[in-house]
């Protein structure tokens, strides 16, 4: 395992070689995001140069919330809570708190590495949590656990979110198919906050059976995942057959889909994004998990490539 500086901090490049091939990943100091994961050369991240600030919060990790939190306010045992706006022009709190903090590493190997920080009181949140994710390369991708811990003296609200985009990186992005095991969506606001949940059964949102990527237009919550033995799973695929695989355990109910034509050297790029909670959640209280002193959460999801074996 090798490591260098950049606008992200360092960089921790981990290879494995499996009975498939090689797979590799680059991941970043700054946010622990993946900035590159690939198997047997391609890649299924899109990756994003080292010189440059992450490209649409890719790869990054979401704690102590995933997603936004209206006006950034929420009720603590009667006490309304301010949280700073971190998405000013909706007048939202964003994806948590840990977005651009420098990671330290507490393990690492030459295909894994489990990088820590700690979320100290600050403007609308009191609490002290020590935080963990684990990257771990298997044989044809990559493995997440994250671990929250209360290290402090009040019950604490908390949720993991994370924010991938795959790809199959030697196909025109446009022309995979994105499918999404989900049975719910949950329409939206001007401002991207909830307003109700609603069946995706024959709407456009219905991704079940598969949607060509360069068609979608999303930034989308999604609720209602389809589990099967305990894990969910999500897809883009190419017309030969190879499939990348976002998967998540029964922690990872909800997901976020967001596509943009602006990530570099995408004609469109896809974040399909595990959430154990939905937006706005420490307002509708839904699926938050209160962590009282000294109690520990945590979730694993991860990416998976199928038909990639070398030839």
């Amino acid at each position: 395992m090798t490591h260098s500086r950049a606008v992200t901090g360092d960089q921790y490049v981990l290879t494995r070689q499996a009975s498939a091939g090689t797979v590799s990943a680059v991941i970043t100091q700054v946010g622990a995001g993946i900035r590159r994961l690939s198997v047997n050369g391609i890649d299924i991240v899109p990756p994003y140069d080292e010189g440059v600030q992450r490209p649409y919060g890719s790869g990054i990790v979401l704690v102590p919330w995933p997603n936004r939190i209206r006006d950034g306010k929420y009720d603590l045992e009667g006490e309304e809570m301010q949280l700073d706006l971190t998405e000013p022009d909706k007048q939202n709190a964003i994806h948590g708190l840990l977005r651009f903090t420098a990671y330290d590493v507490a393990e690492q190997t030459d295909d894994s590495v489990t990088l820590s920080a700690t979320v100290y009181p600050q403007h609308g949140y009191p609490f002290l949590l020590d935080t963990s994710v684990r990257y771990r390369l298997v044989d044809a991708g990559l493995e997440v656990t994250h671990t929250i811990e209360n290290v402090g003296t009040g019950t604490a609200p908390t949720g993991i979110g994370t924010h991938p985009y795959v790809t199959i990186g030697d196909v025109d992005p446009d022309d995979l198919t994105v499918t999404l095991n989900c049975e719910t969506r949950f329409t939206v606001d001007e401002r991207l906050l909830p307003t109700g949940e609603v069946p995706v059964e024959g709407t456009e949102y219905d991704l079940r059976g598969g949607r060509r990527l360069g068609g979608l237009v999303l930034d989308d919550g999604f609720g209602q995942a389809i589990f099967e033995n305990g894990v969910t799973e999500h897809t883009v695929a190419a017309d030969d057959g190879r499939v990348v695989t976002v998967w998540g355990d029964e922690n990872f109910p909800y997901w976020q889909v967001f596509t943009t034509k602006k990530y570099p050297g995408q004609s469109t790029a896809v974040a399909i994004e595990p959430m154990t909670a939905p937006t706005d959640a420490f307002n509708s209280g839904r699926d938050v998990r209160y962590l009282a002193p000294g109690e520990t959460f945590q979730g694993t999801w991860g990416v998976r490539a199928d038909g990639f074996a070398a030839v």
